[in-house]
Parts: structure tokens; C-alpha cells; sequence
């Protein structure tokens, strides 16, 4: 716990001091009593981050790595298919963050629907990823084939002038990647491709998490294509004084409840493939039991201070930097995300995985920092397009079209790794304290008829941007390989004639 706690203090608290050093400032308005309710929040940011990690260490990583190699010991892909696509669908309900999204957007689509829609998409790509795995497909060729499919899909939404609905869907598939969908979904990869064997088992693990974030996106895309009626957007209500008069005990309850309810359909199903295929001693299942309870805890903690605090102040926070000079608020920004990425539960659970299944040849920290630029990046770009009001496409298919390109030339596990990372960096503190900050300066921008267009799509543009940086580093250790070949040979080739041993 005490490793945990350091973590975490790691995590939030750069993010805090930017908050703080900008509420000295002439250009943002934040109150003392607004502050004190900030810090106390970020205390319970720390607190719920470090009982989060515990409890996934302690549960869900267990779990998903339990069940993999369970099944797929069984060899009954009749049964690990199916179980596949339930567990996909129920572990995306149990996600916070899609929670979080759904929420700030239930004044154009039902917030239930969306859930639903978002989940069945979650398990039909994880049932796809587990085939991939134990069929040892290509996952550059599935990422392409699926990414040209997503496109299409976008001509016929744009076509059918229901266009505003592309930031939105392409942030589904962000957000549902988040701290219970990760652990448990990588670790279900591992336990099948360390069961399975072969020369890629550690390339085989990986990828998961990328094929789970296209599935969230062509379902919304499809649902949207059906959307008829009113598309005009309603801001949510971001004032702290609202949270405060519904009492602190009302909030951790409503949390406590959200959080619970999500939980125990996925605790539910574990338990039935205990006792049907499993059979973990009991030690093991008393270890599993007090990791739910700390994840349990940490979320309602790290969910009750994001929507108490971290979610007006970032509204304000863009709001108030937008109308005083929209150029330091790109600058702010891009500064914020290189920051606010490592307050992610879910990125630590990656690197973590990472160095252990490369063997230390991707360390945490060039995971944190490829991580921590290529979401500086995306939000500072997003806030660009706020300011200029230019379409979301004007990002993505460049971005796009580069990070499948560099697939061709990298490792694959690289490949697979920042298609994972993608996924991974937007997580719930991501639409919890960015896109609030975004939709207040959009707001300010562009006017409040103008966000769905242009504030949403920032947690798309954190998911993308991973893609090309963590790449970036495979294609550089690619050229560093190249070059001591190269001076290797040059050596050889220029050795004196003394240097050669004649043997008669």
C-alpha cells in the first residue's frame, strides 16, 4: 500500500499544482473555498488511486489471467468464445469512465443505450481478439481491415448529415478502455497467450486492448446512423455549489451504488466459472475477494472527488482561460496532458505488464514519457480545433493513416503495445477533468450550440496520438539496430590485410 500511496502522490499531485499556481494568476478566478473543496478532493484522488491499484494487483489482474488460462487449459474454444463476449459486455458496464461520458451527453443519446451499445461493441472485438490469439493472426491486418471498415462507416454518417455524432463516437472508444477494463482484459490475454506457447506468445498477449476500443466506435457510429429528432446539445451542470448542497454522504452513496451495481454482475460471473471450470483454491479466492473491496473503495473515491471537484474546476478553468487568451490555454493544455496522464490508474496497470512481458526492453518510464508527450500533444491540438472550429476528420485520418503506416516498419509487439497505450491514456480522469475543460472553452469559442461538434472528440485524439509516439520509439530502436549493423560491417570490410590470420 505504501508503493501504491507514492504512485498516486506521483500521479495527482503535479496536476493539483497547476491548478493552484493557476488560480495566483490574473486569468482564472478560483475561490479559496473552491480551492479548499480542490485539495480535499485530491486527497481522495490519491487515496482512490492507490486502493484502485491494490485491488486490481490483488482481483481483477488475477481474474482475467485465471479465466484465460482456465479455458483455454480446457481447450474448449466453444466455451471461452461465448464467456469472451459476456465478460466483454459486462466488464464495459462496469466501467466508470463510460459512466462519466454517458452522463455529459444525455441530453442527445440515452445514457443506458449508449452503455448497452458500447458493450455489446466491447465484446464482440474481445471475442474477435481471443480468436486472433489463438489463431495467431495478424493484428496489423485486422487494425487496418477494421479502421478502413470505421471510415466507411463515417462517409455514410457524414452523408446522412449526422455528423455532429463522430467526436462522440470516436471518444467511445476511448473512454471504455478505462481501470476495470484494462487490467482484466490484458491479463485475460496473457493468461490465453502464455497458455497457448509459440515463439509470439508475449507479441500474441498484447493487442486486446486495441481491438476493444475499435468495437465501442463502430457500434456508436451504427447506433448513430439511426438518431432521429433533436441533436442540440445541453451543457451538463459543472457547478460545485450544486454537488455541495446534495451533501458529501448523497454523493458517496450515488458513487457507492453505481459502482456496486457494476461490480457485481462481473464478480457474479467470475464466481459461476469458478465453480463450473475454474476450481482456484481458496486461498486464492479470499485474495480475489479482498482486491474487489479495494476496488471497490478506490473508485468510489477516485469517482465521488472527480465529479465533487476535478470536474468545475476544469470547466472554469476553460471557461475563464478562453476568454482571457485562447493561446495560453492551448499552452495550458498541452502542459496539462503531459500531467494529467499520469494521475490514469490504468496507465500504470499498462507499463507495469508492459516491462514484465518485454522483459525490461520497454521500461515504465519510456512508456510514461512517450505516454506523457502523445497526450500533451492531443489535447493541446483539440483545444486548437476548439478555437479555429475545423472538423475532428482533419485530425483523424492523418493520424490514422500514419500510425498504420508505421506498423509496417516497426516490431510488431510495438505495434500492439501502442495500439494498447491508445486505449489506455484515455481514461476516467481524462472525461472527467479534460473534457470538462475543453466543453467551458468551447463554450466560450464557439458557443454552447457548437460542442458536440468541436469539444467532443478530445478523448479520441488522447487515444490516438499514443499510437504514433510509442510507435515512434520501435521505429527508432528499428534505425539503432540498423546503424550498429552498418558500423559492424563497415569494420569488417575495412580491416587491414595484417589483421587477416592466413592458415595453410
Amino acid at each position: 500500500m505504501r508503493e501504491k500511496l507514492k504512485e498516486s502522490l506521483v500521479s495527482v499531485v503535479p496536476v493539483s499544482v497547476l491548478v493552484f499556481l493557476l488560480s495566483v494568476t490574473p486569468w482564472v478566478d478560483i475561490s479559496r473555498h473552491e480551492l479548499f473543496v480542490f485539495a480535499g478532493a485530491a486527497i481522495l484522488l490519491i487515496l482512490g488511486i492507490s486502493l484502485f491499484n491494490l485491488g486490481a494487483d490483488m482481483a481483477m489482474t488475477p481474474m482475467g489471467q485465471y479465466i484465460g488460462e482456465g479455458l483455454t487449459k480446457s481447450r474448449k474454444l466453444g466455451i471461452l468464445i461465448p464467456v469472451s463476449f459476456v465478460m466483454g459486455l459486462l466488464i464495459t458496464v462496469a466501467e466508470p469512465d463510460l459512466s462519466v461520458l454517458a452522463g455529459q451527453v444525455g441530453a442527445v443519446m440515452d445514457g443506458t443505450l449508449l452503455i448497452t451499445t458500447v458493450g455489446i461493441g466491447v465484446g464482440l472485438f474481445l471475442l474477435l481478439a481471443v480468436i486472433k490469439i489463438v489463431f495467431h493472426h495478424d493484428l496489423t491486418s485486422i487494425l487496418l481491415f477494421f479502421y478502413m471498415f470505421l471510415f466507411c462507416i463515417v462517409a455514410l454518417l457524414i452523408q446522412s448529415g449526422k455528423g455532429a455524432f463522430l467526436p462522440l463516437s470516436f471518444d467511445s472508444g476511448g473512454v471504455t478502455t478505462g481501470p476495470i477494463t484494462v487490467p482484466f482484459i490484458m491479463a485475460l490475454g496473457v493468461g490465453i497467450a502464455l497458455t497457448i506457447g509459440g515463439r509470439n506468445a508475449s507479441e500474441n498477449s498484447f493487442g486486446l486492448i486495441a481491438l476493444c476500443s475499435i468495437g465501442p466506435v463502430a457500434a456508436v457510429l451504427l447506433l448513430s446512423l439511426t438518431a432521429k429528432g433533436d441533436l442540440s446539445f445541453a451543457i451538463p451542470d459543472y457547478s460545485m455549489e450544486t454537488v455541495l448542497e446534495e451533501g458529501f454522504r448523497g454523493l458517496f452513496a450515488d458513487k457507492a451504488l453505481e459502482v456496486g451495481k457494476s461490480l457485481v454482475l462481473v464478480v457474479i460471473f467470475f464466481f459461476i466459472l469458478q465453480a463450473a471450470i475454474l476450481k482456484l483454491p481458496m486461498s486464492t479466492i479470499i485474495q480475489i475477494l479482498f482486491g474487489i473491496a479495494y476496488t471497490f473503495i478506490g473508485l468510489v473515491l477516485f469517482l465521488s472527488a472527480v465529479t465533487m471537484a476535478f470536474m468545475p474546476i476544469g470547466y472554469k478553468i476553460g471557461s475563464q482561460l478562453a476568454e482571457a487568451n485562447p493561446i495560453l490555454l492551448i499552452a495550458f493544455a498541452f502542459l496539462l496532458g503531459m500531467v494529467v496522464v499520469l494521475a490514469e490508474p490504468a496507465v500504470h496497470v499498462l507499463n507495469n505488464q508492459v516491462e514484465e512481458i518485454t522483459g525490461g526492453e520497454v521500461s515504465k518510464r519510456q512508456m510514461m514519457v512517450a505516454l506523457s508527450v502523445g497526450v500533451g500533444v492531443s489535447i493541446g491540438l483539440s483545444v486548437l480545433r476548439v478555437h479555429y472550429g475545423f472538423s475532428l476528420l482533419y485530425y483523424l485520418i492523418p493520424g490514422y493513416l500514419l500510425s498504420l503506416g508505421l506498423s509496417f516498419f516497426v516490431p510488431k509487439l510495438y505495434t500492439a503495445i501502442a495500439f494498447d497505450s491508445g486505449g489506455v491514456a484515455s481514461g476516467p480522469l481524462t472525461s472527467s477533468f479534460i473534457l470538462p475543460l475543453v466543453i467551458g472553452s468551447c463554450v466560450t469559442l464557439q458557443g454552447e450550440a457548437a460542442v458536440l461538434d468541436f469539444a467532443f472528440g478530445v478523448v479520441a485524439m488522447v487515444a490516438m496520438t499514443p499510437l504514433i509516439t510509442i510507435q515512434s520509439l520501435g521505429f527508432k530502436s528499428v534505425l539503432a539496430v540498423r546503424r550498429r549493423e552498418d558500423a559492424a560491417i563497415r569494420r569488417i570490410l575495412a580491416a587491414a590485410d595484417d589483421q587477416i590470420i592466413y592458415f595453410e
